[in-house]
């Protein structure tokens, strides 16, 4: 008698920026899958928010364009049925939920939170990590909170930008000085940064950045190796080699990260012993000062003036495709890509195990 599949619903598309890098995560995943073991049915969301879902797949998708599913007769209301499925009929439509969606509702916690309330095991952060990995300053406090050193930054919202703008930014030029970065709070794939050099762009970079969120963070000017790690585990978790980016541009934004191809991947990282080991034990800080859970990618600066390290964000849903640092990262450490796959839903289907029973306890006192 052969073990019965594993329905595995990989959710990929959205209405964030990363439309078309969450539809390439998810082809690449689905080619890379053990058909043997699991089918998967998909579920598209549209770039307006719309559900689509598709028929279980036993074989990979053959080209980009079949992932939009636009012949899917499953519309918003029927895939967001199949999801809760279980809760009406105690036999879910999927086994595992793996959410291939970057940025704004994808890995910001709003759709963990619908896996929770679907009572589904998912793929990678829960709620708390997620939202805390995509607030840059809700997570630098809880990096500053675990002793991990960091460059020195100012944040402020919308409103008290209009209300005192003249003394924030002369707050900023003390404390940071020229050049500095701005950043949107809240924006995977570093869109809307911006490199200010004066007073006049520094106020030009925080329109700018304004136009992405109702909160933004800016950070000192650090001339400094960017050194990357992959993390993999829920309680116990592992770090990968370390990686390093070398940009092409004069910091790794969107151009130099997904359109120009000129940017460099060293794995492993070109790096004393001494300094890849604490690196190492330093991402896997930076996953238990979020509350991590699964995977994550946790980026570092390595300054160059004093060799020290200093923890610039993590990623709790990094790029995905075979040719993205964190696979690459772990399959240097020596777990391929199918591998990782599989692991990744091992621990998703083990932390949702560890709640039920805890869930279930607390029910009986």
């Amino acid at each position: 008698m052969g073990q019965e599949k594993l329905t595995v619903g990989l959710i990929y598309g959205g209405k964030s920026g990363e439309h078309e890098v969450s539809l390439q995560t998810a082809f690449a995943v689905s080619k890379a899958f053990d058909y043997a073991k699991y089918e998967l049915l998909p579920f598209y969301i549209t770039k307006r928010g719309e559900w689509r879902v598709g028929g279980k797949l036993n074989a990979p998708f053959t080209a980009l364009e079949e992932l939009k599913l636009e012949q899917a007769t499953g519309s918003t209301a029927e895939a967001i049925n199949l999801l809760f499925n279980g809760l009406a009929t105690g036999k879910p439509a999927i086994d595992v939920a793996f959410p291939l969606l970057h940025g704004t509702n994808g890995e910001d916690g709003t759709i963990q939170g619908l896996f929770e309330m679907a009572n589904l095991p998912y793929v990678g952060a829960g709620v708390l990590a997620s939202a805390a990995g995509m607030d840059k300053v809700i997570m630098k406090k809880l990096f500053a909170k675990a002793g991990l050193e960091q460059c020195k930054y100012c944040y402020f919202t919308a409103s008290e930008w209009e209300r005192s703008s003249h003394v924030l930014l002369q707050g900023m030029e003390e404390k940071l000085g020229y050049p500095c970065f701005i950043k949107p709070a809240n924006l995977g794939s570093s869109v809307g940064i911006s490199k200010a050099r004066s007073r006049e762009e520094l106020m030009g970079a925080i329109a700018n950045a304004f136009r992405y969120d109702v909160k933004v963070i800016v950070e000192e000017f650090v001339d400094a190796r960017e050194v990357e790690v992959g993390v993999l585990g829920n309680d116990e978790p592992l770090a990968s080699v370390p990686g390093e980016i070398v940009s092409s541009g004069e910091y790794y934004d969107y151009q130099a990260k997904y359109l120009d191809g000129k940017s460099q991947m060293l794995i492993p990282a070109p790096l004393d012993t001494e300094i890849a080991e604490l690196v190492r034990d330093l991402a896997v800080k930076a996953f238990k000062a979020i509350a991590g859970n699964g995977l994550c990618r946790a980026d570092f600066f390595l300054r160059k003036s004093d060799n020290k390290l200093l923890i610039n964000e993590v990623n709790t849903m990094p790029g995905f495709t075979p040719f993205s640092m964190y696979p690459l990262l772990w399959r240097e450490t020596g777990v391929s890509y199918e591998a990782l796959l599989d692991r990744l839903i091992g621990l998703a289907l083990e932390r949702y195990e560890s709640r039920q029973s805890l869930d279930f306890e607390n029910g009986v006192v």
